[in-house]
């Protein structure tokens, strides 16, 4: 069975479309770059590097240092699709940081986004 397009599509040409979503909004290219180190694990220098090498979605995760567990608190719909609910890892990986990425947009604090404990 063959994968979902996304899958497929370098992560450099999607990036561009998160930090523009977070600055519509007067969030920054700081806190998109934080979300998704917090995420995958990656340093600032290394998602520079991933970025500008080119890597698809499958590489990009796959080659995530440590994937953050708290991620799998993150709960809610993207395009109508619970978060949650996405059986298929890689697919719900590339859910849950639009999820953050759209948590950012809409106000939501840094510390609530990267569950912090209060």
């Amino acid at each position: 069975m063959a994968g979902h397009r996304i899958y497929t599509t370098s992560f450099a040409s999607v990036y561009p479309h998160y930090v523009a979503k977070a600055e519509r909004k007067g969030r920054t290219q700081a806190e998109v770059d934080a979300i998704i180190c917090w995420l995958t694990g990656y340093s600032p220098a290394m998602l520079v590097e991933k970025i500008g090498d080119l890597t698809d979605f499958e590489g990009f995760f796959a080659a995530a240092p440590r994937m953050n567990p708290a991620r799998l608190f993150v709960t809610g719909s993207v395009c109508g699709v619970k978060v949650q609910a996405v059986e298929e890892p890689l697919m719900r990986e590339i859910r849950i940081l639009d999820k953050l990425v759209d948590e950012l947009a809409k106000g939501r604090s840094m510390a609530k986004i990267l569950r912090e404990p209060a």
